[in-house]
């Protein structure tokens, strides 16, 4: 499953290189709802080069996933970004749902009603 959220970049951290190979990078963005949050994310390996695109200050749309894990006994939970784009021209994921307007329905025209001797053959 997976998350999008929308914000402005707060903080971006160093790149974090690991001996295995493995790579990643954190970034917070504050939200722009009627009460702020900070959130962090987590962008791995190649997925660390949208977030170098960026500064702090622009504002994003974020998608993600939530992951889990048990370390030692401790519970872990990462918001993994797997897309980080530029809001301003971010297309459908930046309209708000008041923007969006629904196209009227086509006329279908009624179905006929099944004559009374008509014997149904569905199972149920």
């Amino acid at each position: 499953m997976s998350f999008e959220m929308k914000g402005k970049i707060k903080k971006i951290f160093d790149q974090q290189d690991f001996p295995s190979g493995f790579y990643k990078r954190d970034f917070v963005i504050t939200t722009e709802d009627q009460y702020p949050q900070d959130v962090k994310f987590t962008a791995v390996k190649e997925r660390t080069e949208q977030v170098a695109q960026l500064g702090e200050g622009d504002d994003v749309v974020v998608k993600f996933d939530i992951r889990g894990r048990e370390y030692n006994g401790n519970f872990y939970v990462d918001l993994n970004a797997w897309r980080v784009e530029s809001g301003a021209g971010s297309g459908p994921a930046a309209a708000s749902p008041e923007a969006v307007s629904a196209a009227p329905l086509p006329d279908v025209p009624p179905m006929p009603a099944a004559a009374a001797d008509d014997e149904d053959d569905l199972p149920f």
